[in-house]
């Protein structure tokens, strides 16, 4: 169903509120580069940080702005099993495509309590859904008989491994026997993880370089390695950029440097300032992957 790269979507605020132009217009930057999906309200979307409503509101403008031009996966997970239904029945009567689930943070559920967790979701509201492991955020990982027995679920169609742990992957791979597809989770491995079997990206970087990520997800499908490891080393420094502080703050700062959106990003969460700010500046008016060179704003 899914494939190629897809896009994190970060969400623009403006005096403490959705900016929804300045997101609109993201949508339609991301589309016009070629992005095979997007997903609002994940993690890069600050949706630990958005109320009911506004998770609701953003899934809903990511709908109907981009009218099917692409395939809206709705960011709906969360540690309270009630509430990731909630907020998943709402993707679905909202008209998303599929959602994808944050496997539970903070609780630290066993094993079982993982796989019961996604099972209760998949079985309240009939959608595509991916599960999504990262244990870096979540303090737990997802292990390969779990996934196994979750690809057993007829709506969870994929995963996003965001682990960059390639013996795992190919292990996870083989306790689902083909039933579910993989998609990494970490721009920086996207080459390998694509090597071993994976279908795409679920990336950040591709906020600001959507066209460089689409063509090396494009040159891995068409299995053209050569083309896709000049294209991963293009973005090497850029995707370190990426993650110098806690993912959204350098992406955010990003796209209010290259003037797409204003860089107000939420509490506990603080904007890129100082050291970081000036290496992100100096990253960036230096990337130049051939296919799109960043343009920095007046910021």
């Amino acid at each position: 169903m899914f494939h190629g790269t897809m896009t994190a979507l970060v969400t623009p605020f403006r005096s403490g509120r959705i900016d929804e132009d300045a997101f609109r217009a993201h949508l339609d930057r991301q589309i016009e580069a070629g992005v095979e999906a997007v997903i609002p309200a994940g993690t890069t979307g600050e949706a630990a940080t958005l109320s009911h409503a506004e998770h609701k509101r953003l899934i809903e403008i990511a709908v109907q702005h981009v009218n099917g031009r692409v395939p809206v996966i709705a960011g709906t997970g969360s540690n309270n099993t009630a509430e990731s239904i909630e907020l998943t029945q709402a993707a679905k009567d909202l008209g998303a495509d599929a959602a994808l689930l944050i496997s539970p943070y903070y609780n630290k559920p066993t094993q079982e309590g993982i796989y019961r967790h996604y099972r209760a979701v998949a079985e309240a509201v009939h959608l595509p859904q991916l599960v999504y492991n990262v244990p870096g955020r979540t303090n737990s990982n997802i292990e390969p008989a779990t996934v196994g027995r979750l690809s057993r679920l007829s709506n969870i169609v994929g995963i996003k491994d965001a682990t960059a742990d390639m013996e795992q992957l190919l292990h996870t791979m083989d306790a689902c026997e083909g039933r579910i597809e993989f998609f990494s989770g970490d721009d920086a491995t996207v080459l390998p993880f694509m090597a071993l079997g994976g279908k795409g990206v679920i990336s950040v970087v591709s906020n600001v370089a959507p066209k460089t990520m689409r063509a090396l997800t494009d040159a891995m499908a068409a299995g053209d390695v050569a083309g896709a490891r000049s294209l991963q080393r293009a973005l090497r420094e850029l995707n370190r950029m990426m993650f110098v502080q806690s993912n959204p703050i350098p992406v955010k700062a990003a796209c209010h440097l290259l003037g797409w959106m204003d860089g107000e990003i939420r509490l506990p969460l603080t904007p890129l300032e100082g050291e970081a700010l000036d290496g992100l500046r100096r990253g960036m008016q230096g990337f130049d992957s051939g296919l799109e060179k960043l343009e920095l704003g007046a910021n």
